[in-house]
């Protein structure tokens, strides 16, 4: 049997600085007042980098040429009693992007907030921040809510 899963790409915009850009959720029906990353679902038929660049336009109003986003971390979300909600994230990073960031959808978000990557803010939502912490690691790859070695520690996995 074939599992599909929803897939979600998640935009590290890195100033010249190393802060990365993250955004306070509010009038969502999931995670108000947290912040997460900019981001949402990859569409039908799209692949995952034209969906970052999709995506941040419509969330912090920056154009981002693909050949500027590289993936730096995928992670297979699973939820054990909702094997429905299982989903890939894919972190894109971009350093070059044409606009100045701004909340482009005022109505979801509470402003937008420079963090840095190694001090992250105690309100980042979780998966967020373990992918980010990956991504920082050189880790590729992760999982999360599987009772595997990969969930306690993402390096059994590569010793396998």
């Amino acid at each position: 049997m074939i599992h599909r899963v929803a897939m979600f790409v998640l935009l590290v915009l890195q100033r010249e600085d190393g802060q990365i850009l993250l955004m306070e959720r509010k009038n969502t029906s999931y995670l108000n007042g947290w912040l997460v990353l900019p981001g949402g679902k990859v569409d039908e038929g799209e692949d995952v980098v034209a969906a970052m660049a999709r995506e941040a336009k419509e969330e912090v109003g920056v154009t981002i040429d693909p050949a500027d986003l590289r993936i730096v971390h995928v992670t297979q979300q699973h939820t054990p009693d909702a094997p429905e909600k299982d989903t890939v994230g894919w972190f894109l990073t971009a350093t070059r992007w044409d606009g100045e960031p701004y909340d482009a959808e005022p109505h979801l978000c509470g402003g937008l907030v420079w963090a840095d990557p190694d001090d992250l803010p105690e309100r980042l939502w979780p998966q967020n921040r373990r992918g980010i912490e990956s991504w920082r690691r050189g880790e590729p790859f992760s999982t999360q809510g599987w009772t595997t070695a990969a969930d306690r520690d993402p390096r059994e996995a590569r010793r396998g």
